[in-house]
């Protein structure tokens, strides 16, 4: 039901698109494919196991939120559509301090840390309403961290590449490895609805809990360094380009002497 509240009013909105900007295919498809990985990550079994059961599945269901879902769900996003929204609630001088590189970082490892403390799972997990609020701070914290590279809204955006490459580095790469070390190397359980809940195909809790230490520090290395290698890319056909472009303005002087 909630990913048809997502999919339905997009959809009927993008027949609203202006002339001059409509949406293009690609976006639709983004947005949809978010749409997908969100009900992969809420419906059975990963949603079950997640919030009942496995520690483990509980951290896949965050990397799902914050590492597929929240940044397709920008790119599906059109300028015009954000805009429009953001107008409407408000919110363009908020989102535009959230998608500063340093505080969205912060925010997101605060939710990071915070959505994983031992208080927070025990007490938000006993129940389909704490679950819910949980998901919806995973995946609001999943949209600030990538605004500042890839927003709909393009002043919101970093524009330097070594930045972007630096600011993924350390927002989704360095500190997110703290606490899932922690949790692998930790020698008991440290959340009781995964430690007294019924085992799942003999899986005891520790070893559960430091699986789901290694999906933390694990499972979005092939996401952040894939980023990184893209706009390392872009980065370099951009110099190349710029390049180009400054050496046929200075050869085009010496074109005109030699032919007076």
């Amino acid at each position: 039901m909630a990913m048809l509240c997502l999919t339905v009013p997009y959809l009927v909105y993008l027949r609203k698109a202006p002339k001059v900007s409509p949406a293009h295919q690609k976006q639709r498809l983004l947005f949809l494919a978010g749409i997908l990985f969100l009900w992969c990550a809420t419906d059975w079994p990963l949603g079950l196991l997640g919030a009942s059961y496995l520690a483990s599945a509980h951290m896949m269901q965050f990397l799902i939120y914050t590492m597929a879902a929240a940044p397709l769900l920008l790119l599906g996003t059109p300028e015009w559509m954000a805009r429009r929204f953001v107008g409407r609630l408000r919110l363009y001088r908020l989102l535009g301090r959230c998608a500063k590189p340093v505080v969205a970082g912060l925010v997101f490892n605060a939710v990071l840390i915070a959505t994983h403390s031992p208080w927070a799972v025990d007490n938000l997990r006993v129940n389909q309403f704490g679950s819910f609020v949980m998901d919806l701070i995973w995946l609001v914290g999943g949209l600030v961290v990538w605004a500042p590279i890839v927003s709909p809204i393009p002043e919101h955006r970093m524009t330097s590449y070594p930045g972007r490459m630096a600011y993924l580095f350390l927002a989704l790469g360095v500190v997110p490895a703290v606490p899932g070390g922690f949790l692998t190397f930790a020698g008991f359980p440290l959340y009781a609805t995964y430690e007294l809940a019924p085992r799942v195909h003999g899986l005891g809790a520790t070893t559960d809990q430091q699986l789901a230490g290694l999906v933390m520090k694990l499972g979005g290395v092939p996401v952040v360094w894939g980023t990184i290698a893209a706009l390392m890319h872009k980065w370099t056909e951009a110099t190349r380009k710029a390049t180009e472009a400054e050496r046929s303005v200075l050869s085009a002087p010496n074109h005109s002497d030699q032919r007076n």
